[in-house]
């Protein structure tokens, strides 16, 4: 039964209704029906280990089975926070890591709360940096917010998700507030801090407004009262720092729950471990989120049967379980890892732009790679040679047709055999073409038409 179904179920009268005691108990202790169905779809055991699958640090699981005790019991949704500092906007799967987190808390009828940072943001996070970093202007802030919204709701449910600027309660904290807050942690204690610690250690520089970052952040879960905080590995410090602040203030310690860095396109299972650089747009081994559903496919069709568990462990919603059946079916060979490859492709660019579209994509690249044939629209563009010129050079061909973005790129791509030209691959550099019309391909996925006059 799908979710929807159990809300429905939840609220209608019918006296049969599998979840009519659920009914009954919300309409005598008033709490909603629909959330209390979602609260009870799993075992506390059964969230504990959705909710903390692929994670790194959970600071303590002890803590966070009581809070999803507690509110399996009581129906009372826990608060899940997650901050944004508005300096990116522009997401790739990498960022949705935890966002989907975020979305399991959301499905199991917990109140997530995603915070834009549009006060801290003008602080600077310092997080992993060896200088300041300069803060944002408030018009940057405020358009960088906006995009981070319009992109975060492909993955969170927009009505189920709480929105807020933590410049809410620092506007009305002032002064004489940030210098309390100061007192309430030590010196020393900040640095502790990993990069705090070694630029200090550097004789780098280190402003005072830094510091305050840490404290602004775990402010944050003071203001909201929140049972969890999620973020990045490289985060723990400042979540911790929270869970501290919320003890000064005599609420019940936050749960700080840490995920990891997902690994680019490229990366490799070595000794049964993946091996490679984090997803990145300056390394070129990311999948936008606003990128086409055929590039998006594409993309994920690359990458290797062992990094292909990661990103289902990280980024499907299908569970814990599910993927463990889909491995065994592979194991015993009863299923291809192909297939689990494009049913993973699919459910992501699904996610981003529907499911008609994850369809198209995955037959566009049966026809396009699997059958070894051009897919139907390639771009088409004219050059013409130099003036006196017998060909043009190819390193020019693929740099004017977008093809690669340099001369240096290019020729990179012909010595790691990834140019071919109407489908034989080209090892010469310094290779050329004649007048006349030429198919060229660049990897597994782009193609263009030249005409050479």
């Amino acid at each position: 039964m799908s979710m929807q179904d159990e809300a429905k179920n939840a609220r209608t009268t019918n006296p049969q209704s599998p979840l009519a005691p659920i009914r009954a108990e919300a309409n005598q202790t008033g709490v909603d029906a629909t959330t209390l169905a979602m609260l009870r779809r799993a075992t506390p055991a059964e969230q504990l280990a959705e909710v903390t699958r692929g994670a790194v640090d959970v600071h303590t699981r002890e803590d966070l089975l009581k809070k999803l005790e507690r509110a399996y019991e009581k129906g009372t949704p826990l608060r899940v926070k997650m901050g944004f500092d508005p300096t990116a906007p522009d997401l790739h799967l990498g960022h949705t890591v935890p966002l989907e987190r975020m979305r399991r808390f959301q499905d199991l009828g917990h109140t997530v709360i995603f915070l834009i940072g549009d006060f801290t943001a003008s602080i600077g996070d310092p997080t992993g940096r060896n200088t300041t970093r300069p803060p944002l202007s408030d018009e940057q802030i405020l358009a960088n917010a906006d995009t981070y919204k319009k992109q975060v709701f492909k993955v969170l449910d927009e009505g189920r998700t709480e929105v807020r600027f933590n410049s809410e309660w620092f506007k009305t904290l002032g002064a004489s507030g940030m210098i309390k807050l100061a007192g309430r942690y030590t010196l020393a204690r900040m640095l502790e801090r990993d990069d705090f610690k070694r630029r200090y250690n550097e004789e780098r520089p280190i402003a005072l407004h830094e510091l305050l970052y840490p404290l602004a952040q775990g402010y944050d879960s003071v203001a909201l009262k929140s049972d969890v905080e999620l973020g990045s590995s490289d985060q723990l410090f400042n979540l911790l720092v929270g869970r501290q602040l919320q003890k000064e203030y005599q609420q019940a310690p936050q749960v700080c729950l840490t995920g990891p860095l997902l690994e680019g396109t490229d990366a490799k299972e070595v000794d049964g471990k993946i091996v490679g650089d984090k997803m990145s747009k300056s390394l070129g081994n990311y999948v936008g989120i606003d990128e086409p559903a055929n590039e998006q496919f594409g993309k994920l069709m690359s990458i290797t049967d062992g990094l292909m568990w990661r990103y289902y462990e990280l980024l499907s919603r299908k569970t814990t379980p599910q993927i463990a059946e889909l491995r065994a079916a592979i194991a015993a060979g009863s299923a291809h890892p192909k297939t689990a490859k494009v049913d993973l492709a699919k459910e992501i660019v699904a996610r981003y732009h529907g499911a008609a579209a994850g369809e198209a994509a995955a037959a566009a690249f049966e026809a396009q790679f699997a059958r070894k044939e051009v897919p139907d629209e390639i771009e088409e563009l004219t050059i013409e040679r130099e003036a006196g010129a017998e060909t043009l050079p190819l390193l020019k061909a693929l740099t004017r047709a977008n093809l690669a973005a340099s001369g240096g790129e290019a020729r990179r791509l012909i010595a790691q055999g990834g140019v071919s030209i109407e489908g034989a691959k080209i090892s010469d550099p310094n290779a050329s073409l004649p007048a006349g019309v030429h198919l060229l391909k660049v990897g597994k996925r782009k193609f263009a038409r030249i005409t050479v006059k």
